[in-house]
């Protein structure tokens, strides 16, 4: 799209119609430029070089269907009185405002488009970003359990598996406490060691210890 290149001009207002402008463009949320911008096509129509914004295009519409109305609706009356022909004036202001609408609506098929064309883009930009923030936090947690070890330790050093009694130990092994109790009593101690490495998940070796009666994990 050409930009319209713009000329200053210094014209001299009558105050009161300066303010009127002022107050005109604060109460539409424009500039008191583009209201006098709007006046300009209203009285010039379209000039060549200048692109009409859509909201002008509907305005002269407007204005031309009030005419038309009215101008029939003068006909109708004169038709009443006395037989006449058809005004071609209304024919041709008639003829003008479908060259309009025409004009509008693919104005407004191409915005259409442009809208369409810029959602597609947006949804590209969030999916775009949606994606990053994935890849982030997955790098992110990699990155803790890189250092850590596990998502749940901290520190950095393998989890340490505390002493158990022997209900905790037979569920550990999947046995129940008259097996272990029995295994315990039988086997000797590298015996029973090595039974309880083999059942444990973590293939740790399990030691009894007199003293607190439990039975400790060594790796």
């Amino acid at each position: 799209m050409a930009q319209t290149t713009r000329e200053s001009l210094n014209f001299k207002l009558p105050k009161s119609l300066a303010d009127a402008l002022r107050a005109a463009a604060k109460e539409r949320n424009t500039t008191a430029t583009d209201l006098v911008i709007r006046g300009l096509h209203q009285v010039l129509g379209s000039v060549p070089g200048v692109e009409v914004s859509t909201e002008i295009r509907l305005q002269q519409v407007e204005e031309d269907l009030y005419y038309l109305a009215h101008s029939v609706n003068e006909q109708g009356k004169t038709a009443q009185a006395q037989s006449t022909p058809t005004d071609s004036r209304t024919e041709e202001r008639l003829t003008k405002i479908e060259e309009k609408l025409e004009t509008f609506s693919d104005t407004a098929l191409r915005l259409r488009d442009r809208l369409h064309d810029y959602t597609e883009r947006i949804a590209k930009l969030e999916g775009a970003i949606s994606a990053i923030s994935r890849n982030g936090s997955a790098s992110n947690n990699q990155q803790r359990y890189k250092y850590s070890g596990n998502p749940y330790n901290q520190s950095g050093r393998p989890p340490q598996i505390e002493a158990l009694d022997e209900q905790k130990l037979a569920l550990r092994l999947n046995v129940n406490i008259p097996t272990l109790k029995e295994k315990h009593q039988t086997l000797d101690k590298k015996e029973f060691e090595e039974w309880s490495k083999n059942r444990d998940r973590g293939k740790y070796t399990w030691q009894f210890n007199e003293k607190d009666g439990l039975y400790h994990p060594v790796k």
